[in-house]
């Protein structure tokens, strides 16, 4: 019989694990017409390479990833868009484009 201490050592460990990095970004209007954002994750690993997409009207206009920084920058579009963190499984972030500010 699995000791109960040892089956909750186990229950957290696989918790924890699966809870060790959420995607996080973050995207500002630099008020030049160029929307800056950065990502990352949340136990502080880099988010380097990590696909990034602009999508518009369920199109995507375009797709690149994240610098040596994790950051981008882009070319505001002119009409509503999202940007799109695809890290993976369960560690996609979207920001809609009105929510970006100054």
């Amino acid at each position: 019989m699995m000791n109960k201490s040892y089956f909750a050592l186990v229950l957290g460990l696989f918790s924890a694990s699966s809870m060790a990095h959420t995607a996080l970004m973050a995207c500002y209007d630099e008020g030049n017409g160029y929307i800056m954002c950065e990502g990352g994750f949340s136990d502080g690993a880099s988010a380097e390479g990590v696909e990034v997409r602009i999508e518009q009207n369920q199109s995507v206009v375009m797709q690149t990833k994240l610098d040596e920084f994790g950051e981008i920058y882009f070319e505001k579009p002119q009409s509503d868009f999202t940007v799109v963190l695809n890290a993976g499984e369960g560690h996609v972030v979207y920001v809609n484009g009105r929510d970006i500010t100054e």
